[in-house]
């Protein structure tokens, strides 16, 4: 029994036309729209829901909107055995074709037979000292990013060990590394990225969403992406960067629809024979390097920096 990743998101907005504009820049497609919501599809099939506030059926929050509602993952066991494995939970009911239950905080949680669909990308090649895999071809450039997946999710908690132990023993994650008392990196499977899931124990106790990640094909898809937003005029929180404990490259936007989401690409594949590690909570391990505020779109330079000039820089005289 494993659990194959993140299928559906369910987030709650008022303003459903601005979030609508954000995450068709961000680069999701509308598949459903309604005056009570808005449903999008990353390219794998896994969906992003906005929700009203006042729309029906829509599961409490954990904290004031906007903010995340419920977060659905993928499996291909079977409904009956996650049937049989979270009965006892909080809140257990079977909806449909899904199983639901609420974790500690009290956010909607739920396993489905999987929807999404298989697909083959071509992603950029890096050449190193030791493998030149890339002949005779440039790197791609991405005029704008359109997400695989929702490739994880990271909530404040009140009570880490609580809350992450829902997670092992419920659904069957596994920490891949920890802030210890502070923070848990967890992934869905023995085997696979780093993190489907972080949750973080701020010091002033509190709960909700800090952010969802989308993952793309590559690093100039992150970069590519992040110029788009900023020329739509979105406003960028961090990026571009690297986190060091994930390995992965990152840009944050704010969005409309709560807290931040995140361009996401090259984290670290794990397996059985990883050992955890612990870390101490620093601004070096959250990023090795970071732009605050992101780059300009338009003049491909830090943002408020000198716009290029049109000549090379050994047009510049000597100083």
């Amino acid at each position: 029994m494993s659990i194959l990743g993140i299928d559906e998101i369910t987030l709650s907005a008022a303003d459903l036309p601005l979030c609508e504009r954000f995450f068709i820049d961000w680069g999701l497609q509308l598949v459903e729209s309604s005056a009570l919501e808005r449903v999008f599809e990353s390219l794998n099939g896994c969906r992003v829901i906005v929700a009203h506030p006042s729309r029906p059926g829509l599961p409490p929050g954990i904290e004031d909107d906007p903010t995340l509602r419920q977060v659905i993952w993928a499996t291909d066991d079977g409904l009956e055995v996650w049937a049989e494995r979270l009965q006892k939970q909080s809140g257990f009911e079977r909806q449909g074709e899904r199983v639901l239950c609420r974790d500690p905080m009290g956010l909607s949680v739920g396993v489905q037979m999987s929807r999404k669909k298989p697909i083959d990308l071509p992603c950029a090649q890096t050449n190193t000292w030791s493998e030149r895999p890339r002949v005779n071809r440039a790197s791609p450039a991405y005029e704008r990013a359109t997400p695989v997946e929702v490739g994880h999710v990271v909530l404040f908690t009140r009570d880490l060990e609580a809350t992450s132990q829902f997670y092992q023993q419920a659904l069957g994650f596994v920490i891949s590394d920890r802030y210890p008392g502070r923070g848990h990196f967890l992934r869905c499977a023995p085997r696979g990225g780093h993190h489907d899931l972080f949750l973080l124990q701020p010091p002033q106790a509190r709960q909700g969403l800090n952010h969802v990640a989308f993952t793309v094909r590559d690093v100039h898809e992150v970069i590519g992406g992040g110029l788009h937003m900023s020329r739509q005029g979105w406003q960028t929180e961090l990026g571009p960067g690297r986190h060091p404990i994930s390995s992965a490259l990152f840009w944050y936007v704010v969005s409309p629809a709560g807290a931040l989401v995140e361009y996401y690409t090259d984290e670290d594949e794990l397996t059985e024979d990883w050992q955890a590690r612990d870390f101490t909570p620093g601004p070096t391990a959250f990023a090795e390097w970071a732009v605050k505020g992101g780059i300009d779109g338009h003049t491909r330079r830090q943002v408020e920096a000198q716009a290029p000039s049109g000549h090379f820089m050994t047009d510049k005289p000597k100083t």
